[in-house]
C-alpha cells in the first residue's frame, strides 16, 4: 500500500478533532481536499477508517488499528530526525511545544528568552490548545512536549511533575454568593447553583473538572457563555456578574489589581481540588539535548517566581 507521512498526519488530525472541518482548519487545507485524502486512504486499505454516522466521527475497528500504527510511524520518524541531528552535532531542529494561551502568557516570556539565547537555531512552534487536546496531540505525534494540567492516565505517555495548583471558585463582588459569603471562605460548588457560570470550552481540563463537579453535586447551573480564552472568561466573570472555576496560579501569577480587588476567591470542599501541572511527552520519544534543557530552564524560572 502506498505510504504518505503527510496523509498519516491528516488522518491523525481528523481522529483528534473528531471532525473533518475542524481538522481542515487546523491543517490549513480545504475540507474537500481533506475528505479526498480520507477516501483515498480508505480505498487503499479496503475498509473505512471512520464511522461517519456519528458526531463527532468515531473510528471503526480498522480505523483504531490504523491510528495505533500511524502514531508509531510518526514517533519513529520524529525519533530518527532527532537522533540524526544529534549525531551530526548540530543544535538545529524544531521544538513543537503545546501550551494553553493563558499558561503561555504566564510562562513563555520568562522561559523562551533564555532558551532561544542558548539555542538560536532551534525553531519553536507553539500549539495553543486546552490540556485534553494537547495530550492527544502528544500521543499522535503532532506535538513534541506539552505543558498540561491533568491526571496521568495514559501508559504511553511520560509525565514530569512541574508544580501543584488548587482549583478555586471566583465570583464577581456583585453576585449573591459574594454578598453573602466572605472572601476566602471554603465552600461546596452546590452553594453556587443559582449563579451564572462563565465556562471554558470542552477540551480544557478545568472544564472536565467543572462538569464532573456539577454531575456529582446534582446541579445544573446556567452556563452564560463558553470560551477557549481563559483571560476573556476571567474578565467576563467580572463584567457580567458571574462565577467561574479558576486555578490559583492564574490569580497569584497574574498581577491585576483591577480584577483581584473586584473578585472573591473561594477554596472548594468538593473532594480533592488539587491539580497537577506536568510536562508531557511520549514514552518512546527520544528527547534531544535542547528539549531536556527546555525543561531545566522551565523549572528554574518557576522556582524563581
Amino acid at each position: 500500500m502506498p505510504f504518505s507521512l503527510k496523509h498519516v498526519n491528516y488522518i491523525l488530525a481528523v481522529e483528534r478533532t473528531g471532525s473533518v472541518t475542524a481538522a481542515a482548519n487546523q491543517l490549513f487545507i480545504s475540507q474537500p481536499a481533506l475528505s479526498q485524502v480520507i477516501r483515498q486512504v480508505e480505498r487503499e486499505l479496503g475498509v473505512p477508517i471512520f464511522d461517519r454516522s456519528s458526531s463527532p466521527m468515531r473510528l471503526t475497528a480498522a480505523g483504531q488499528e490504523y491510528i495505533h500504527a500511524a502514531q508509531q510511524v510518526v514517533a519513529i520518524h520524529t525519533n530518527l530526525t532527532n537522533r540524526i541531528s544529534e549525531i551530526k552535532g548540530e543544535a538545529h531542529g524544531t521544538l513543537r511545544l503545546g501550551i494553553s494561551v493563558q499558561r503561555g502568557m504566564q510562562i513563555l516570556p520568562r522561559v523562551l528568552p533564555e532558551f532561544m539565547g542558548r539555542y538560536p537555531h532551534v525553531r519553536v512552534e507553539l500549539e495553543e490548545f486546552g490540556s485534553n487536546t494537547l495530550e492527544k496531540m502528544v500521543l499522535d505525534g503532532s506535538c513534541d512536549l506539552a505543558l498540561i494540567t491533568t491526571t496521568p492516565s495514559n501508559s504511553r505517555l511520560r509525565y514530569q511533575l512541574i508544580e501543584n495548583e488548587e482549583i478555586l471558585l471566583i465570583a464577581a463582588r456583585n453576585t449573591q454568593l459574594a454578598r453573602s459569603i466572605p472572601n476566602g471562605t471554603p465552600l461546596h460548588i452546590a452553594q453556587a447553583k443559582e449563579e451564572r457560570f462563565i465556562s471554558l470550552a470542552v477540551g480544557h481540563s478545568i472544564r472536565t473538572v467543572q462538569d464532573r463537579l456539577f454531575l456529582l453535586s446534582g446541579i445544573q447551573p446556567e452556563i452564560l457563555l463558553e470560551s477557549h480564552n481563559f483571560e476573556a472568561c476571567r474578565r467576563l466573570t467580572l463584567a457580567l456578574g458571574a462565577v467561574m472555576l479558576c486555578p490559583d496560579a492564574y490569580i497569584s501569577r497574574v498581577p491585576d489589581l483591577d480584577l483581584s480587588e473586584k473578585l472573591n476567591a473561594y477554596p472548594l470542599l468538593d473532594g480533592d481540588m488539587m491539580r497537577h501541572f506536568y510536562l508531557c511527552c511520549r514514552r518512546d520519544m527520544h528527547l534531544t539535548r535542547y528539549m531536556e534543557d527546555f525543561l531545566t530552564i522551565l523549572r528554574q524560572c518557576l522556582a524563581q517566581s
